[in-house]
C-alpha cells in the first residue's frame, strides 16, 4: 500500500474513532455455550432496552460503507454476522444481499444477528416499513439489530454517517428519553420521521479493529481509495446538495408562514396563545440554521478537498537541473 493511501487509511480510522485492541482479546474468542445459554435466558424479553450497546469491526463497517456507496441513490441491503456479550452485540463481519452461496463462508460460527441498510442523503433512523421489518425480526430471529448507513452524507463529512437500532414491542411506551444528537430530515420525510421515531432507541456506536483485520483492510481499502481520491463530493453530491438548499427553502417558507399566524393569534387570543405559536416559529428557525450551517460546512469541506487534489497533482513543478 502506498504511503499517501496508508495516511488516508489512518485519518480514516482516526475520524471514525475506531479502537486499536489485541487480537488476543476476548471480543474474538467464540464461545458457543455461552451464546446458548443466552438465547436460552431471552432476557431480552424481560427489558425492551436490554441492549444498549453495539461493537462493530472496522472491516464489517469498511464493507457496509463500499456497499452502500456502490448502490449511489438506491438503497442497498445485507446481513450482518456477530454475536452478544452481556448487554452488547458484538458485529464481525457484513455481506451483501443478494449475494451467492460461495461469497460467504457458511461454517461461521457467529450468527447472524442483524441486518443493514442505506438511507441515501436522509440521513439514519427507521421509516415505518423499517420499523415493521425490524419488528418482525426480533420477533422470530432474536438478537438482532438494525444499522442503518448514509453513504452520500458520508461522502460530504468524511465521517461514516451511520446508526444502530433496535424496536419496542408493540404497546411498550418507552420512558421519556433525553433527545438524540440533532441530524437533518428532509422536509418530505419528517412525518414519517416523526410518526415512528418513539417505536425504536438509538445504540451506542463504537468500533474495533486488531492487527489481524490489517491485511483485509488493506485489499479493501485499496478500493475505496481510489474512489476516494477519483471523484469529488462537489460533483458527485451536486443533487443532494440541491435538494438540501430546495428543503431549506421550504423549511424557512414554513417558519415564515408560522411567524404570521403567530402575529394573527397575538392580535386575536391573547399573549399565550401568541407565545407558544413564536416559540414554535423560533424552534423551526433555529433548525433550519443549523441545516444551513452543516449545508455550508459540507460544501466547504468538498471545495478544500478540490483545492489540496489540484495543488497535490496539478501543480507539480520541475525542479531546476
Amino acid at each position: 500500500m502506498s504511503s499517501q493511501s496508508n495516511i488516508a487509511l489512518n485519518n480514516w480510522l482516526m475520524a471514525n474513532n475506531v479502537e486499536n485492541i489485541s487480537s488476543v482479546d476476548e471480543i474474538y474468542r467464540y464461545d458457543r455455550k455461552q451464546q446458548q445459554d443466552m438465547l436460552a435466558a431471552k432476557p431480552w424479553d424481560k427489558d425492551p432496552h436490554f441492549f444498549k450497546e453495539i461493537r462493530i469491526s472496522a472491516l464489517a463497517l469498511l464493507k457496509m460503507v463500499t456497499h452502500a456507496r456502490s448502490g449511489g441513490h438506491l438503497e442497498v441491503m445485507g446481513l450482518l454476522l456477530g454475536k452478544v456479550d452481556a448487554n452488547t452485540m458484538v458485529v464481525m463481519d457484513a455481506f451483501a444481499l443478494p449475494v451467492e452461496g460461495t461469497e460467504t463462508r457458511v461454517n461461521r460460527l457467529e450468527n447472524a444477528i442483524g441486518w443493514y441498510h442505506s438511507h441515501p442523503g436522509y440521513g439514519c433512523w427507521l421509516s415505518g416499513i423499517d420499523v415493521s421489518t425490524q419488528m418482525l425480526n426480533q420477533n422470530f430471529q432474536e438478537p438482532f439489530v438494525a444499522i442503518v448507513v448514509d453513504p452520500v452524507r458520508t461522502i460530504s463529512a468524511g465521517k461514516v454517517c451511520l446508526g444502530a437500532f433496535r424496536t419496542y414491542p408493540k404497546g411498550y411506551k418507552p420512558p421519556n428519553e433525553e433527545p438524540s444528537e440533532y441530524q437533518t430530515i428532509p422536509l418530505n420525510k419528517v412525518e414519517d420521521f416523526g410518526v415512528h421515531c418513539k417505536q425504536y432507541y438509538a445504540l451506542e456506536v463504537s468500533y474495533f479493529k486488531s492487527a489481524l483485520d490489517r491485511r483485509l483492510l488493506d485489499s479493501l481499502w485499496n478500493k475505496y481509495w481510489v474512489s476516494t481520491l477519483s471523484s469529488s463530493s462537489l460533483t458527485t453530491n451536486a443533487d443532494y446538495t440541491t435538494g438540501q438548499v430546495s428543503d431549506l427553502s421550504e423549511k424557512l417558507e414554513q417558519a415564515e408562514n408560522s411567524l404570521g399566524r403567530a402575529a394573527l393569534v397575538g392580535s386575536g387570543v391573547g399573549v399565550s396563545g401568541s407565545s407558544i405559536e413564536d416559540r414554535r416559529s423560533e424552534d423551526r428557525l433555529a433548525k433550519a440554521a443549523r441545516d444551513a450551517t452543516k449545508t455550508s460546512i459540507e460544501a466547504l469541506h468538498g471545495l478544500l478537498a478540490q483545492v489540496i487534489k489540484d495543488r497535490l497533482f496539478n501543480q507539480v513543478r520541475s525542479r531546476p537541473a
